[in-house]
């Protein structure tokens, strides 16, 4: 197993190749170019903004996802969305979403965040060539919470989520869930695992499955 040095160079090594932990490279950029073909081979950067001075790539053999026609509403959730008063939108607010990621819960002052200036920057550069999209949870006219992430054809990659007010996040990715399978969306990528997203649906599939939907 190794870790191989990117450079100018748009490449991704073999992710076969890499670590364990599904790192697989350092090095590159964030360019548009290179995201896009990172996602498109199921590559994604995650790094410590403060300690790392260039991006690191993971592409784990065993993916978390959520297939959008498995996603699970609980009897709380379904209450909850009758009575809420809390509306969702799509794409209105991209930034305002990014930047709750970011900073929800002072993330930002953690040891080890990872959403940082440049990836902000890298990120609404995307969303501005259409290749990342938002869904905003408000409160009245006060954005409480929301989601961001990339979508490649009938795919979805899920960055992160905030929520300001109990289950905003929850009401974002059911919203984001629904709507992607309307149009036809197949697969969203949830990258790692939580205790949340696994009672909303997610498991584990291999590699091969995931890179064959990634390309339908």
């Amino acid at each position: 197993m190794a870790v191989y040095q990117l450079d100018k160079r748009l490449w991704f090594p073999d992710p076969h190749l890499g670590e364990e932990s599904g790192l697989v490279a350092v090095g590159g950029d964030l360019s548009v170019d290179r995201l896009i073909l990172a996602y498109s081979n199921g590559f994604f950067p995650w790094f410590s903004f403060r300690d790392q001075k260039e991006p690191w790539w993971y592409c784990p053999l065993k993916r978390f996802v959520i297939f959008p026609n498995e996603i699970h509403v609980s009897h709380s959730m379904r209450q909850l969305m009758k009575k809420t008063s809390l509306r969702v939108t799509i794409n209105r607010d991209f930034e305002g979403v990014i930047h709750g990621c970011a900073t929800a819960q002072n993330r930002d002052e953690e040891e080890g965040a990872w959403l940082g200036p440049d990836i902000i920057k890298a990120y609404t550069e995307l969303h501005r060539q259409g290749f990342a999209a938002s869904v905003e949870v408000w409160e009245e006219e006060r954005l409480v919470g929301g989601l961001y992430g990339v979508n490649l054809g009938a795919s979805f990659f899920g960055e992160s989520m905030f929520s300001l007010v109990p289950s905003a996040s929850k009401l974002a990715l059911i919203c984001l869930a629904r709507r992607f399978g309307q149009l036809g969306g197949k697969m969203i990528d949830c990258q790692f695992e939580t205790p949340h997203l696994r009672t909303m649906g997610g498991r584990y599939i291999e590699y091969e499955e995931y890179i064959k939907i990634i390309r339908l």
